[in-house]
């Protein structure tokens, strides 16, 4: 039977016009490097990223509305440098009490008003507190 085998790529919308937001946010703050879209697909506006082995696609949508509870979660090497980061640069970040599977995480929001969960990597979990 045929059956989906992993997360090839995802897709936030995006107004247009606002591809150098996506940039700093996705690319300066998060640390995800730009690949370059298809040239068939370039004259949409817009802008992809890598994540690991998976992509992040920024597409635009004319009729933009931000997603609120739909969200990825990306997951970082050191949560309380990143939600620093973020504050200081004027995004919001608000850790959750309630950790995941002993992880903790929270949740900010992309330039566009999209919902963005941070979380710690198992790899690299120091249980610091805020």
């Amino acid at each position: 039977m045929a059956k989906a085998l992993n997360l090839d790529h995802l897709q936030i919308a995006m107004p247009p016009g606002k591809e150098a937001a996506a940039r700093n946010f996705y690319g300066k703050l998060l640390g995800l490097g730009e690949v370059q879209k298809p040239s068939a697909l370039a004259a949409r506006g817009g802008v992809w990223f890598a994540c690991g082995p998976q992509q992040v696609h920024l597409g635009v949508e004319a009729e933009f509305l931000p997603a609120k509870k739909a969200h990825p979660a990306f997951a970082v090497d050191n949560l309380d440098e990143l939600a620093a980061l973020l504050v200081a640069e004027g995004y919001g970040f608000s850790l959750d009490p309630l950790e995941v599977n002993g992880r903790r995480r929270g949740f900010t929001n992309d330039p566009f008003g999209n919902r963005v969960e941070l979380i710690q990597s198992e790899q690299n979990d120091r249980n610091a507190v805020l």
